[in-house]
Parts: C-alpha cells; structure tokens; sequence
C-alpha cells in the first residue's frame, strides 16, 4: 500500500474569492494536478492555509476534494497540531472515507522533547483511522524531529508508512534512509531538494511547485527515481527560478501567484499572509513564459 505515496504528492492551495473558498478553482486545481501525472494529492497542508480555515470549512474543503478526486489518485489529509487530544478529536468527527493516509505536523509553538515529539505520535497512532505520514518541518515548528526518533518511531508501529522531511538537513535525511524499515517512505518536504535527495534514495516528495507546474516537476521525480538523473537534472534546472520564486515572499503567496498567471485560481490569501507583490509576480510571469518555451507548450 505504502507504495501509492512514491513519486509525486501535491500539497494543495485553497483558493479564496472575496475571503470565501473559491471550489471552483479549487476544482480547476484539482484536475491540473491529476491531469499533470501526480500520483497523490495532500490536502489542508500548510500551504492549503489549514490553520486559517475553521474546522467547518476544513471538513467542507476535504469532503469536496474527496467528491472531485473520485477515487482516480490517492488522497493524504492534514491533520495536525500542537494540542495532541485536539487532533484525536478532530479525526474522531471526520468519516474518512476517501483518504488514504494523514499527514500529521509535528508539534509546534510548544517546543516538546523528543520524546515528547514520540509519546504525541504514539498517541495519534493509537486513535487514527487511517495510516500516518509523520511530517517534520522545524522551520516552521522550531522543534525538529531527529533521524533516531524518527526511526523510533517507523520501528514501533506500522501505523507510521513515511515521513516528509523538511528540515532541509540532508545527513540526516541519509540517516533515515539507511535505517528505516524496508517499507517506510521518505519523502521530501522540499521542491529544491528533491533531486539530491533522490540520488541517495528517498521516494519521492511532497510539494508545492506541483500546484502549477505538475507535469514537469512529477516528469523529474520519475525520472531520478528511474535514475535517469541526466533528464531529472535537465527538468530540475528548468524549473529552478520559478521555484526560487515561489518562496520569495512565503508560501503559498508564491505558487498562487503562479495559479493565476496560469489562470487556474486567484492569487488571493488569507491574512496574516499577503499577496505577492506586482514586482515579483512580472519576473513569475516571465519566469514561467520561458518554462513554456523551453518545454515547447502553446
């Protein structure tokens, strides 16, 4: 089962209009993505703005994405926080038919132990419905998940399939790598990465850059994980300043700025965050016009 999450997941934005979530477009990115060759989609990660959405709006976005998905991709849905019996609650007042897998966010703001970090996905392990991709992004957590706790935890339960190591610290990516079960997937948590970390044997990656460019970046992860690593490097260059670009001013303002050059969704997000600005969007605009021509696509 594990092996529907190697290659290419999307972790992808919520759309908005006027403030509201915009289903709509977020079908029209939707079918971008399934139609670009991903092999699974994410839903409510960060850069779905999840923690800007209230839990009635989580619950709509996920059963819409459900409903428009229909089975033809698998599906990895967040929930995670720093407030381990509220994630069990939460998951307790979701059906979960249709997903696949969680994707749970280490702890943040709290700062916990590592063996904090272990006692709080043993718990979730214990309560969840449905396989758990670990997800350690200490940028954003300020508390990182180490490769031996990581390990403790992919040896202690099956319930743990993978991990989305976005830590951007490569050795110990390679630790985990060189001592995980035989079945447990390690993901990437980082578009530029993702092609070092496939020549030394991780499975694949969860991104962002997939919202708008999915055919080429997913073309890439198959062909490093084919060890085609002279096509992946060519692809990976291709796209280089338009990753570069997507993280400028943060996540997800980037990529939907990209969504709506495209025409796919409005560059709209929900504040604390800001919309990218004009600058940066024109040298998005050329960035992606070139991608277009380099690639050969109307």
């Amino acid at each position: 089962m594990n092996q529907q999450f190697r290659g290419t997941g999307v972790a992808l934005v919520t759309p908005f209009k006027n403030g509201q979530i915009d289903y709509e477009a977020l079908e029209r990115v939707i079918e971008h993505t399934i139609q670009g060759g991903l092999e699974f989609l994410v839903s409510l990660g960060t850069t779905g703005e999840s923690v800007t959405l209230s839990w009635e709006e989580s619950v709509d976005v996920l059963n819409f994405t459900i409903k428009i998905i229909a089975g033809r991709v698998p599906l990895v849905a967040g929930f995670g926080a720093n407030n381990t019996q509220a994630v069990i609650e939460k998951m307790k007042q979701f059906h979960f038919e249709g997903v696949d897998a969680i994707l749970s966010v280490s702890p943040y703001y709290n700062k916990p132990t590592q063996e904090g970090i272990y006692r709080h996905y043993m718990t979730l392990a214990e309560a969840a419905p449905k396989p758990i991709i670990i997800y350690n992004v200490p940028g954003r957590t300020s508390s990182n998940i180490t490769a031996e706790t990581t390990l403790r935890l992919a040896h202690a339960s099956n319930k743990f399939i993978a991990v989305k190591e976005a830590s951007g610290d490569l050795l110990q990516c390679m630790e985990i790598v060189k001592r995980k079960p035989d079945n447990f997937l390690v993901l990437s948590g980082d578009d530029f990465l993702t092609l070092p970390m496939l020549s030394f044997g991780m499975d694949g990656v969860i991104s962002v850059i997939a919202n708008s460019q999915p055919r080429e970046f997913s073309d890439m992860v198959r062909a490093g994980l084919a060890g085609d690593f002279n096509t992946a490097s060519q692809l990976h260059y291709s796209l280089l300043d338009i990753m570069n670009l997507l993280f400028v001013e943060g996540n997800p303002a980037g990529v939907k700025a990209a969504l709506e050059i495209l025409g796919i969704c409005s560059k709209e997000v929900r504040l604390p965050l800001v919309e990218m600005t004009e600058a940066t969007a024109r040298k998005m605009q050329a960035a992606i016009k070139q991608l277009k021509l380099v690639n050969q696509y109307s």
